[in-house]
C-alpha cells in the first residue's frame, strides 16, 4: 500500500524492459482508470521532432538521455497542474539516476511490469515480426540478456513489482489497481 491517498494521485509510472508491456498495459490502466496514457518515448520524438532510432544514430545516447531527461521534466510539470496519467517509460529511462531523482521529488508511485527475461525477448520478437520494426539488441540474445540484467536491479526499485509472465492485459491492470488502493471505474464514463 502507497502512503499517498488515491484522490492526490496523479500520476502512475510504468518502467520495466522492452517488452514488459508499459504500452499496452499503461493503455488498458488509463482506460480503467478514466486516466490520459503518455508514452515518453512519444513526448520525446515530438519535441525533438525525430524517431528515437533518428536521435541514437545522428546525436548518440547521450544526447537521447538529456532529451529523455527534459521531456521528463516538462510532463512532470505538465502533471501538476494537468489531468491524471499512466506514463510509461522507454527501458532505459529509470536506469538514468537524474529521471529517478526527477520521480523521487514528485514522490509518484512506479510500477515495474517484470517478466522471465526468455518471456520479454519472445515478446519482443513477435512485435518484431508483427510491427516489421528492426530491434538491435533482438540480433543476438545474449546481447539482451546482459541489457536486462544490467537494468533489473534499478527496476526493482521501484515502488511495487507486477509479475506479468503468462497473465492477461486485464489481469495486470486489476493487479496494479488493486495494490495502488485506486477506484476501479470499470464500466463508467
Amino acid at each position: 500500500m502507497t502512503s499517498r491517498h488515491p484522490e492526490k494521485m496523479h500520476a502512475i509510472i510504468l518502467v520495466g524492459f522492452m517488452g514488459a508491456g508499459k504500452s499496452t498495459v499503461g493503455r488498458a490502466l488509463a482506460q480503467r482508470l478514466g486516466w490520459m496514457f503518455e508514452d515518453l518515448d512519444d513526448r520525446i520524438e515530438q519535441r525533438e521532432r525525430q524517431k528515437i532510432t533518428e536521435i541514437f544514430g545522428n546525436a548518440g545516447e547521450a544526447e537521447f538521455r538529456r532529451a529523455e531527461h527534459e521531456a521528463l521534466k516538462e510532463l512532470l510539470k505538465g502533471i501538476r497542474s494537468g489531468s491524471e496519467k499512466v506514463i510509461a517509460f522507454g527501458g532505459g529511462a529509470f536506469v538514468q539516476q537524474s529521471n529517478i531523482s526527477l520521480l523521487d521529488a514528485a514522490n509518484l508511485p512506479t510500477i515495474f511490469l517484470d517478466a522471465s527475461v526468455e518471456e520479454l525477448l519472445a515478446r519482443c520478437q513477435r512485435q518484431s515480426e508483427t510491427q516489421g520494426m528492426e530491434r538491435p539488441l533482438l540480433r543476438t540474445p545474449e546481447d539482451f540478456r546482459q541489457l536486462y540484467e544490467k537494468r533489473r536491479p534499478y527496476y526493482l526499485q521501484a515502488r511495487f513489482r507486477q509479475e506479468t509472465d503468462g497473465k492477461e492485459v486485464q489481469e495486470i491492470v486489476t493487479s496494479v489497481v488493486q495494490a495502488l488502493g485506486l477506484p476501479d471505474r470499470r464500466g463508467t464514463r
